[in-house]
């Protein structure tokens, strides 16, 4: 499903690259987290899969297209949730994801049987009608997800989706995490909570400094009696 080969970026007047030489797939079917400190390069990895930011050389392919080569391709198989709620704040929280369903070409039925169920899922139904920009950091971040999966995307990309919110927002994006994981598609996510990450992931991808020190496999990992707290932290401590 995603395929990252040999990426690399660097930001403009920076000596050191943000991301670093950078190899990683994921599966089909699988709910991947991307672990790391503030400024590990996980959020520069995560646009540049995006296509939000250009990098220097690399090949990042989504479902098989290049998200250099064929943009609008690759980017019809991601739901992207930024950190920052990037929404238009002046539209109903409605309008925002019918805005959505039409840019990724949803029909009308097929986008108010999903806003629906979306409506429901996130105990959003009284507040659909009203300005997004009355909505709580909680709230918003529901409309984005919202949003990034009118389209029921091959791919779903959060970033940092749960700093902030309090644990029924958190319970209803993690049930939606392993709904969207049992239909085939794939989850991936950054994230600073070893925790979570533990509970949530297939696997964890361990960043530090720009470069990916490691993938670990949870459950073989777990069950080996390895502590990952002890694990990321060891690795990352320079």
């Amino acid at each position: 499903m995603l395929q990252i080969k040999n990426l690399n970026k660097k930001y403009k007047n920076n000596d050191k690259y943000s991301v670093k030489n950078l190899n990683l797939t994921v599966a089909s079917g699988e709910i991947f987290g991307f672990l790391g400190k503030n400024g590990a390069g996980k959020s520069t990895t995560i646009k540049c899969l995006t296509g939000i930011i250009p990098f220097e050389t690399g090949e990042i392919l989504i479902d098989g297209r290049d998200i250099k080569k064929e943009p609008i391709a690759a980017k019809m198989n991601i739901g992207y949730v930024p950190d920052d709620h990037a929404v238009y704040d002046n539209l109903t929280g409605r309008e925002y994801v019918s805005f959505m369903a039409n840019v990724y070409g949803v029909d009308k039925e097929t986008a108010k049987k999903r806003l629906d169920k979306f409506e429901r899922g996130f105990s959003m139904s009284k507040f659909m009608d009203k300005q997004i920009r009355s909505y709580s950091h909680g709230m918003k971040q529901k409309i984005c997800i919202m949003g990034a999966l009118i389209h029921n995307p091959h791919l779903w990309v959060l970033d940092e989706p749960f700093t902030g919110l309090d644990p029924q927002g958190i319970d209803e994006i993690k049930e939606y995490m392993f709904m969207h994981k049992k239909q085939g598609n794939t989850v991936f996510f950054s994230t600073h909570n070893i925790d979570m990450a533990a509970k949530l992931c297939d696997r964890i991808g361990i960043m530090h400094n720009g470069q990916l020190l490691d993938v670990v496999e949870v459950k073989k990992f777990i069950s080996s009696g390895q502590s990952l707290e002890e694990h990321f932290m060891k690795l990352t401590k320079n």
